[in-house]
């Protein structure tokens, strides 16, 4: 059975991930922090026989090794991430340990073992949020990167890591620039699930300034067969774009979800009304991908229907209400991101 390493298995997209290869009957090895964010306990995966937690900071770099030469994986993928943009400008600190000191004992890992002839395949998973506000058009590969807040910063350096390393040591791997996914276990903190909870639980739903930005939504598993089809054809050396074309503003967002939970017959309560908040500091406006490189070059292009997506998900919320008891209400339900 083949080996994988997923880093970041137990977060948002890691689960998904992790679920989506052992479905493909791979061996996945789990690494993962176990931070505020993690699904230790929610993970339907957890007692399968081809898969292996194991409680560890990317940061560790002797660790790292050896669990690498111990499994001899085919392949990386590395999302040991801190995501959350708010907790970026209220703690840049975290970011820049895990985003890019991390990624850097990862390569260095990685530079070791090459020489002892262990040279998995890294697949570095990226954001949209490195090329910064998109007014016109969609960014490509070959956009400059712009970031405008101390995740989207943190997380372009590490893509520069990456592209040195493939370059000066001979590293094989690609990387992947993604737009907003959402879909099962994600964390509450972002827009989607926390409007959903929120519905759930008869509360405001907050939405910075007036709700025109824009963002590009995917499905979490488009994401993980796309990420599968750079692990299988990604050229080595190369970034891909992974997006849908789909944009909304924030506000048709939320009122969608509304929609849908009515038409889903979820009650909507009395205190359940948008409200407009402050917006962060130095929030881009709109983000939008230009992926016709991964559909020429890897014939994968996004598959969901964001309207039937959004209503698995919120249903995936009604029916997975523990999954919301087994975490820290402080973790999730104050304002962050206010800091100027």
């Amino acid at each position: 059975m083949k080996k994988i390493i997923v880093t970041g298995g137990s977060g948002f997209i890691g689960s998904n991930l992790v679920n989506f290869l052992i479905k493909k009957n791979f061996f996945v090895i789990n690494l993962d922090k176990l931070t505020y964010s993690a699904n230790k306990h929610n993970v339907g995966f957890r007692t399968k026989k081809n898969y292996k937690l194991i409680k560890v900071d990317i940061n560790n770099k002797k660790k790292l090794i050896n669990i690498i030469k111990k499994f001899r994986p085919k392949a990386i993928f590395n999302l040991a991430a801190e995501t959350h943009v708010d907790r970026s400008i209220d703690g840049p600190k975290n970011f820049i340990q895990t985003n890019i000191i991390g990624t850097f004992n990862l390569l260095e890992s990685l530079r070791f073992l090459n020489k002892k002839k262990i040279s998995p395949k890294l697949v570095h998973i990226s954001t949209d949020e490195v090329y910064g506000d998109i007014n016109k058009g969609r960014s490509d590969e070959n956009y400059q990167y712009k970031p405008s807040s101390p995740y989207s910063a943190s997380k372009a350096s590490a893509d520069h890591l990456v592209k040195s390393y493939i370059r000066t040591f001979n590293l094989n791997a690609v990387i992947s620039n993604c737009c907003n996914n959402y879909g099962p276990y994600q964390f509450p903190e972002k827009l989607i699930p926390k409007m959903i909870t929120n519905i759930f639980q008869n509360k405001e739903l907050p939405i910075y300034a007036k709700g025109q930005n824009s963002r590009e939504w995917i499905h979490v598993d488009d994401h993980c067969e796309a990420l599968f089809r750079l692990y299988l054809k990604g050229r080595n050396g190369e970034s891909y774009n992974v997006g849908s074309n789909k944009n909304l503003r924030n506000i048709d967002l939320v009122k969608k979800i509304l929609k849908i939970c009515k038409l889903m017959n979820i009650k909507i309560g009395k205190k359940t009304k948008i409200r407009f908040v402050k917006d962060r500091p130095g929030h881009d406006f709109r983000y939008a991908l230009n992926n016709k490189k991964i559909q020429k070059e890897l014939q994968w292009k996004s598959k969901i229907n964001f309207d039937q997506g959004l209503r698995q998900t919120i249903k995936w919320y009604l029916d997975n209400k523990n999954f919301l008891k087994n975490i820290s209400k402080k973790d999730y339900q104050n304002r962050l991101g206010l800091n100027t």
